[in-house]
């Protein structure tokens, strides 16, 4: 594809890096098979092929509008273009770019404005997010059936291992996870002593920046990976093997901080390293001796397995957790368009209800296809997503293999 960036973005890191994306692409039009909007709206501009040249129209110039906008603000940032592509197309970091672009060129309403500086100044803050969960926990009973759906009930928050093992390992807490389900990081904590390691939280740590990210906040999500950094380096520095992540959209983001922090002198060097050590508890389970881990007794043995976006298009992961949990020896049933999102996608179930509760329909008639006991799934936010209609149990993969639950 033939460029010609305007002058505003031409010579400048993210101008130069677009410009190499843009370029790579060559119209074939493959991503239109695996996009879900593309799937659900049948409009070429709600398809990756349709938004790059919206996201090239922007960058060279040309004007840009709402509806510009709307097109890409309704990308899941899925990433399955990216599967599909036989060019190699790094279209989350143009969608990203491009988003950052138009968001300065298109006013938004008042209300939309709100809303997102809201998720910005909520979500990523436990001390803020978890008070509001908790009084929204509280007062479900009374709300109306719609809404009960979407507030989880309380999770009871678990014990850790008291064991020190000369193998240590980082935990990214997380922002939400730790209101939501804090089972899963414990259960981690006590798979991982299982095997001979032990589970260290950083209590300076925060969110990945993930959410500010896909909100066109870098400057926001950037501190947050800059915090992330100074919480994790003195462990690091004391020979900590990896920073276990058992959100896998938490896991896509840090280890692209490498990528977003390059031109900070400051942390580029930092960023790179822990980018480079971040691991899903999948990967991490991999490659050790399970021989001491067995399936927990009081789960169902037939599961489906919901593989996020983030962990199969993301990471590249696809297939890893499936294959750990038929060695584990559960029967894993068969689930029809693996590839398409449930429509969580961070604030996305949030800000594109309608599209989202379509693909989290599709979603479930795939995952309850071949008549599951349970659905397992390895990101927090399809978790909760998926049980808001789910009439099956919906558990994090790792809490399986918790001998102690």
């Amino acid at each position: 594809m033939q460029t010609h960036l305007a002058d505003f973005i031409k010579n400048t890191p993210q101008g130069r890096e677009a410009d190499a994306i843009l370029r790579s692409c060559v119209h074939c039009g493959f991503c239109t098979a695996t996009c879900p909007t593309y799937q659900l709206l049948g409009d070429e501009l709600d398809s990756p092929r349709g938004r790059i040249y919206l996201i090239k129209q922007a960058l060279e110039g040309q004007a840009v509008s709402r509806k510009t906008q709307q097109h890409l603000d309704r990308c899941l940032t899925c990433r399955a273009c990216e599967t599909t592509c036989p060019s190699g197309v790094r279209y989350g970091r143009l969608v990203d770019i491009g988003r950052e672009v138009v968001e300065t060129k298109v006013s938004r309403s008042l209300w939309e404005q709100l809303t997102r500086a809201a998720l910005r100044m909520l979500l990523p803050y436990p001390r803020r997010f978890t008070p509001l969960l908790r009084l929204g926990q509280i007062f479900s009973p009374f709300l109306p059936s719609s809404l009960k759906r979407s507030i989880p009930p309380q999770a009871k928050t678990r014990s850790w291992p008291t064991a020190s093992h000369s193998r240590k390992m980082l935990i990214l807490e997380g922002c939400v996870q730790p209101a939501l389900a804090p089972e899963i990081n414990a259960s981690t904590a006590w798979v991982l002593d299982r095997l001979g390691i032990s589970l260290v939280r950083a209590p300076q740590g925060g969110c990945c920046g993930a959410i500010s990210h896909h909100l066109s906040a870098p400057q926001s999500a950037l501190d947050f990976m800059r915090q992330n950094i100074d919480a994790w380096w003195p462990q690091v520095e004391a020979g900590a093997e990896a920073i276990v992540v058992t959100a896998s959209g938490c896991g896509a983001m840090i280890k692209e901080y490498g990528i977003l922090l390059a031109e900070d002198p400051a942390y580029a060097a930092k960023a790179a390293r822990i980018a480079e050590i971040t691991r899903d508890i999948g990967e991490i389970l991999a490659q050790e001796d399970r021989s001491a881990l067995t399936p927990s007794p009081h789960v169902p043995r037939r599961i489906a397995f919901q593989s996020p976006c983030t962990l199969q298009h993301g990471q590249q992961l696809d297939g890893l957790v499936e294959r750990l949990l038929r060695e584990a020896g559960f029967e894993l049933t068969e689930v029809p368009d693996a590839h398409l999102c449930c429509g969580s996608a961070g604030t996305y179930s949030l800000l594109q209800r309608d599209l989202s509760q379509r693909l989290l329909a599709n979603k479930l008639a795939a995952l309850e296809h071949g008549h599951p006991q349970l659905i397992a799934t390895a990101n927090i936010g399809c978790l909760t997503h998926l049980q808001t209609q789910s009439s099956l149990p919906v558990k994090h993969w790792i809490t399986l293999f918790d001998p102690t639950h």
